[in-house]
């Protein structure tokens, strides 16, 4: 069955895509990438003999495969025209889905309070005259407590 896979994708890919790339993942799952579309599909063996279980997803910015958006399960015995038009039809759910974005919620009111405490801490002037000013405090109690030498 591995194999048949393997062959299957193959032709598929040659009908959906002209630049593909086909390799097994980690699962044993046989995946087309087509980067120019930024979307891969995986075949894999489906619980039925001479079925396989088709998914969908989106490739991200960085290369990496988003998770599966649409899955479909297709008998083997029905050639590469249906197994293709079947992954059109995911790969158009898929492209829908990436399509609408997602509903935003308003953003919260921020006080001035919290306005102040979100803005990032830096080293100010004031901050390293205090400093400075402690600094010589703690020199002038350690000078006076200091034992007077010979």
């Amino acid at each position: 069955m591995r194999t048949e896979l393997r062959d299957v994708a193959g032709e598929l890919a040659g009908v959906l895509w002209r630049e593909h790339t086909v390799y097994r993942d980690r699962a044993g799952h046989v995946v087309i990438r087509g980067e120019h579309v930024r979307r891969w599909i995986s075949l894999a063996p489906a619980g039925g003999r001479g079925e396989v279980c088709l998914r969908a997803g989106r490739i991200l910015e960085g290369g990496t495969t988003a998770p599966a958006r649409a899955e479909a399960v297709v008998p083997l015995s029905a050639g590469t025209a249906a197994l293709a038009a079947a992954c059109r039809r995911l790969l158009a759910e898929t492209a829908d889905v990436a399509a609408a974005p997602a509903p935003r919620a308003p953003a919260p009111r921020r006080t001035p309070r919290a306005r102040r405490a979100a803005r990032p801490r830096r080293g100010s002037l004031t901050s390293w005259v205090v400093m400075a000013c402690v600094a010589c405090f703690l020199g002038l109690c350690f000078y006076s407590a200091w034992p007077a030498g010979s």
